[in-house]
């Protein structure tokens, strides 16, 4: 069941930053939040082993170590229209979450450098508190990832990384008719999993004040089990194994930046996230439930179909004098899910993200920073010319989708 929660979690999240297109949260760091994410080719210090880990090698000849502490508020969504043969009004829960982070780089051990990441790079839940309960009671996805990376330089202006990517992930999903049907049914899915996945990067400084860089994040399957109850009029005529695959997309960032007079860096990144992996949702239980069934609904596979989607990034940094340096970001992510496929567990639509944030270099060890992000989804709108599948076919508007990030950190050098 866990992966069924996993799905829904993830994409009500991350979407982009927090809430990225589908369900990634790309903000790991101060700097990361505060640039919108646009910190590839730019990456330096303890947070380059996640952001682009071939930027370690440029990295002063001392271990630095970074921890952070990000509060994510995702607002109400409200949803006015039909679905389940009905017309209703209902909102999701505010919701309200503390991420930490972790960044370590190494001193140069010849011309390598190593590193780790320990972060969460998809999750949260979404929560309906009406009649959308048939659909989405409650779906919550947590992901942790430990990423050990390696980086060579291969050049005075060229160096490489690899890295190996660990991700427990854990999830609930809720759902209830007892609103929308005479004889309401119920499920109770808990479960979770450990997957492996890779990343790979580069970075090339082909003159002092340009820097070009690539990373590439490869997919990792959730191949989350567990256990599920499922139920009718509250009596549990199931409870058993359950299982589903979910796919963390495989990603590309391509990114380019420039520092004029030494003081400022302008960074622009195009992302494109691999979301056409995701095909359906099936889960699998220790028994089939055969269409006529009352757990039928729960067993058939959902179709999805999403789409490859692209971000797009931009990012400044000041080094206003020796110990202050400020930020600030503008980011762009295209949904990657189809009007067609819509549904309450995730009802995405393209964001606009903003943000700023500052660092002060308290001594030559200690360095403090804070970034503030805000990530604003359009308004949804299904017609009945969209076609809508899920939940008997949703017409209606999905309004106020938006998330707040704040990110607190430290970084030591030793």
């Amino acid at each position: 069941m866990k992966k069924h929660t996993l799905l829904p979690m993830a994409s009500l999240i991350l979407s982009s930053s927090l809430m990225a297109g589908g369900y990634k949260i790309p903000e790991q760091s101060v700097n990361a939040t505060a640039l919108s994410a646009a910190y590839v080719a730019n990456a330096h210090g303890s947070d380059a082993a996640y952001y682009n880990p071939a930027a370690m090698v440029f990295n002063e000849d001392r271990s630095m170590l970074e921890a952070d502490l990000s509060y994510i508020q995702l607002t109400s969504i409200n949803f006015d229209g039909t679905a389940f043969g009905s017309s209703f009004h209902d909102d999701t829960n505010n919701e309200h979450f503390l991420v930490p982070t972790f960044h370590y780089t190494s001193p140069a051990v010849g011309k390598m450098r190593f590193g780790l990441s320990l972060v969460a790079p998809a999750g949260l839940t979404k929560r309906w508190g009406g009649t959308a309960e048939a659909a989405a009671e409650e779906f919550t996805l947590r992901t942790y990832e430990a990423n050990p990376t390696i980086a060579f330089q291969l050049h005075e202006s060229f160096s490489i990384a690899a890295g190996f990517r660990v991700v427990y992930s854990s999830g609930i999903v809720k759902s209830s008719s007892s609103a929308t049907a005479a004889v309401p049914i119920g499920r109770d899915l808990k479960g979770d999993s450990i997957d492996y996945g890779y990343n790979l990067a580069l970075l090339i400084r082909p003159i002092k004040n340009l820097s070009l860089a690539a990373t590439y994040r490869s997919k990792v399957w959730l191949t989350i089990k567990g256990d599920a109850d499922l139920d009718v009029a509250g009596a549990i005529l199931y409870s058993g194994n359950a299982k589903v695959d979910v796919p963390m997309p495989a990603s590309l960032n391509l990114a380019v930046a420039y520092t004029f007079d030494d003081k400022t860096t302008v960074e622009a990144v195009f992302e494109r996230t691999f979301w056409s992996i995701y095909n359906e949702l099936d889960f699998d239980y220790s028994r089939a439930f055969n269409v006529g069934h009352p757990f039928n609904s729960f067993d058939k596979a959902g179709v999805k179909n999403w789409n490859n989607s692209n971000s797009y990034r931009l990012g400044m940094t000041h080094q206003l004098d020796s110990r202050w340096s400020l930020m600030a970001g503008f980011a762009y992510d295209k949904t990657p899910i189809q009007k067609r496929y819509i549904g309450f567990e995730l009802p995405d639509s393209d964001a606009m993200m903003f943000s700023v944030g500052a660092k002060y270099k308290c001594t030559d060890v200690l360095t403090i920073g804070g970034a503030f992000l805000y990530d604003r989804k359009k308004e949804l709108k299904l017609d009945a010319s969209d076609r809508n599948i899920n939940s008997g076919g949703i017409t209606g508007k999905f309004r106020d989708a938006s998330a707040y990030f704040v990110t607190l950190g430290l970084e030591y050098k030793f």
